[in-house]
């Protein structure tokens, strides 16, 4: 077992991205859902019990979701203690030793799971967007998250990603729009699209998805912000920003769809802003991690 992470590791605590207003809800529905009217197997130790607890990772990682995981124990004893030797972002090696948990045994048996399951999706979620970012590192091209998340859990996997160094797109419905091929349909065009979104003097950004170099040729004439360029080979990406380059106000432009670590750099090298990845949200493994419980001297 290492003692946390080796000092070659990226940390990124110093510029970690704003904790999510829900995080105390979102813990207080996981612990309603696991503990309801009480913890049946944890009031068989007795209530003067102490214990501490070492949790460590069986494999490589990102570290993220020590805030939730000391939220899960705070709202179930404020007495217990979370101390770190890894920080939020910190690249992990196996059986690299993240913190110790100590205090009254019943509560951190109680809140055991919850807290594992969050700082285990949230880092296998952290870990998924770091190896994009990594393989796109050096080409100027920024991976984004998409809304393919687990339902109730957006806020904190956006955090994940920004954590990672990713960035993220729009939160929801409510804070960008993004016209997509039926918007385009029932509004009639791509320009009638766009024209309706700039109505009522909204300033949000407004992108348009487009599956052809004459639709997004229609978007930068309509005046969009933003081209997301569906399924395009990495021979029309090149055209697509070439394009763009040639008008007077270009688009951001994001590539999307298709996209793997074995093929990201390449499309990062089309010129293209972005690439959205919907897979370091939606296609997450949970990473394995371990809690070793044992009890402290009785005073």
């Amino acid at each position: 077992m290492h003692d946390g992470p080796d000092a070659r590791t990226a940390v990124l605590s110093e510029r970690a991205p704003a904790l999510p207003q829900d995080l105390r809800a979102q813990v207080e529905r996981a612990l309603a859902e696991d503990v309801g009217s009480g913890d049946l197997t944890a009031d068989l130790v007795p209530p003067a019990t102490r214990a501490v607890a070492q949790v460590i990772t069986r494999e490589p990682a990102v570290l993220c979701g020590g805030p939730w995981f000391e939220e899960v124990f705070r709202q179930l004893d404020n007495g217990i203690r979370v101390d770190w030797l890894a920080a939020e972002g910190a690249n992990l090696r196996t059986d690299d030793l993240l913190c110790r948990v100590s205090g009254a045994a019943r509560p951190i048996l109680t809140g055991e799971r919850t807290a594992l399951n969050f700082l285990q999706t949230l880092s296998a979620t952290a870990t998924a967007a770091r190896r994009f970012v990594d393989a796109v590192a050096g080409t100027g091209c920024r991976i984004l998250d998409t809304r393919k998340t687990l339902p109730g859990l957006r806020a904190a996997q956006k955090y994940a990603v920004a954590c990672a160094g990713a960035e993220n797109h729009r939160l929801g419905l409510y804070d960008a729009i993004l016209v997509k091929e039926n918007h385009i349909v029932a509004a009639g065009s791509i320009a009638a699209a766009v024209n309706a979104a700039r109505q009522g003097g909204r300033t949000v950004k407004v992108e348009v998805e487009v599956e052809t170099l004459k639709e997004l040729e229609e978007a930068v004439v309509a005046g969009a912000d933003m081209a997301l360029l569906d399924e395009f080979t990495n021979a029309d990406l090149v055209k697509a920003v070439e394009l763009n380059r040639a008008r007077g106000r270009p688009l951001l432009l994001e590539a999307s769809g298709g996209v793997s670590l074995d093929n990201a750099r390449d499309i990062a090298l089309t010129g293209v802003d972005y690439i959205s990845v919907g897979g370091i949200t939606k296609h997450i493994q949970a990473v394995d991690l371990s809690m070793r419980f044992s009890l402290l001297p009785k005073s």
